[in-house]
């Protein structure tokens, strides 16, 4: 009896620690996975805040220090803004049966939010009167308008706002009318002030690229870059003017060197005066015309460094006159004046840090001296602040004032007195003592002379 009862005590032991060995089974993959989880996640934050580039883009200046910036970088835009803000899961319990047979943990019952637009082809570019950056997006086939402040985006989209192919440039004149080309539709599409479609062009039109305005002269410039020529506009009747560049003919396309003439040229900019600049892509030089069409000069050679071009696509002037040119395969904003003559450049490699670009295409500046790219990688464009020559010269001015202050403090101080300029100052602070031998003494203590009593009168 005694031995039946232990081994029903032995029994019921083993039930016992059969079972907890089976919960303990079960909790432990358990635990031990959100260890992981948690180890991973941990690793996962550490890795990315060790990622994070600490910049202070405020003193991220063209040319360098000590040399006056001529070049302030101030930001970029990738598209509209992501809502970042975690989302409320359910997840759904699994059963001990489920975990016992190895069932697989279902999904967070949960759904993805809208992951809104983001720039993937940005090419061309323009500024309305209200400061609103137009980027004409080749892949998305969409027109992305940006609000510099807010960051905020609204796109005109293709089938919705408008039928798009294969969008290029974009160029707005001075009442918001906008002009589209699209280089697969092979016209351009006139907009109005509240983006709806008013127009087209399309005679004489094969591949239309760059875009610009004359706002004084009303005169719109459309580079057809299959056709290695300029077509010239009337902004207004949208009547074909002119044509700058010889035809060329299917033998000879893109191939021509003269003067006056292209090779698969691709953007087009004018300056105030109403001079036309032309990017002569192929050719790896800028043509400069005047308001009437003829050809007055050029600048540019072939090569991979600064003072170069190896594909310059876009370009632009600022309000000094200067010739900002973009260069694709170079992945540089070279500046230059009339002359040809290289100011300043901006990117010194293929990267996408501030200031750094890839399949850099498009450039444009506004009147607020706000100088902006387009590249195709990275899907993103930059802003930079443009200091004008006024600005540069104040800034000398200021310079040089400084120095002749310093200048001046140190003659004075070399002028000085030998012994004024050794003689030690007191400051409020200090206290001058003076050293007990020097003090007067005290009359009561003063000593009688030798042979005296203290009664002797």
């Amino acid at each position: 009896m005694f031995h039946l009862l232990n081994k029903s005590n032995f029994n019921a032991k083993a039930v016992e620690a059969v079972a907890l060995l089976l919960a303990l089974c079960l909790v432990l993959p358990v635990s031990l996975s959100a260890g992981d989880k948690k180890k991973k996640a941990d690793t996962t934050t550490q890795k990315a805040e060790a990622a994070k580039l600490d910049i202070d883009t405020s003193k991220l200046v063209w040319p360098n220090p000590p040399n006056i910036a001529r070049v302030r970088w101030l930001g970029y835009y990738a598209g509209m803004k992501i809502d970042r803000t975690p989302v409320e899961t359910t997840k759904k319990k699994q059963g001990w049966m489920d975990r016992v047979a190895g069932a697989k943990q279902e999904d967070n019952e949960d759904k993805l939010k809208t992951f809104p637009w983001q720039l993937i082809g940005p090419y061309g570019i323009a500024i309305d009167s209200k400061g609103l950056v137009y980027v004409a997006d080749q892949k998305v086939g969409a027109i992305f308008i940006f609000d510099t402040e807010t960051h905020d985006a609204t796109l005109i989209k293709n089938g919705t706002d408008a039928h798009f192919g294969w969008i290029n440039g974009i160029a707005i004149d001075d009442s918001d009318r906008m002009f589209v080309s699209d280089g697969k539709m092979h016209r351009i599409l006139i907009f109005s002030p509240k983006h709806e479609v008013e127009g087209q062009i399309m005679e004489g039109l094969v591949d239309p690229v760059g875009l610009a305005i004359d706002t004084e002269n009303r005169l719109l410039y459309v580079v057809d870059e299959q056709q290695d020529q300029v077509f010239v506009y009337d902004a207004d009747s949208l009547k074909l003017l002119r044509k700058i560049g010889s035809p060329v003919t299917p033998a000879k396309k893109h191939s021509l060197t003269t003067p006056g003439d292209f090779a698969a040229p691709t953007n087009v900019a004018v300056d105030s005066d109403g001079n036309v600049y032309v990017t002569d892509t192929l050719n790896s030089r800028v043509e400069i015309f005047d308001a009437d069409g003829h050809f007055i000069s050029t600048f540019g050679k072939a090569g991979d460094g600064p003072g170069s071009f190896f594909r310059p696509k876009g370009i632009a002037i600022d309000g000094d006159g200067h010739i900002w040119v973009a260069d694709e395969y170079q992945d540089r904003v070279q500046v230059y004046n009339r002359e040809g003559q290289l100011l300043t450049y901006i990117g010194d490699t293929h990267a996408n840090g501030p200031g750094q670009f890839k399949a850099l295409v498009g450039i444009a500046i506004d009147k607020q001296n706000r100088v902006f790219t387009t590249e195709q990688y990275p899907g993103r464009m930059q802003m930079f602040r443009y200091v004008t020559d006024a600005e540069a010269a104040t800034e000398k001015k200021r310079r040089e004032d400084a120095l002749q202050q310093r200048a001046d403090a140190r003659n004075a101080a070399a002028q000085m007195p030998a012994d004024t300029a050794t003689k030690p100052t007191t400051t409020p602070a200090q206290k001058t003592e003076v050293p007990p031998a020097a003090k007067p003494a005290d009359p009561a203590s003063e000593k009688k002379p030798a042979g005296s009593s203290p009664n002797s009168n």
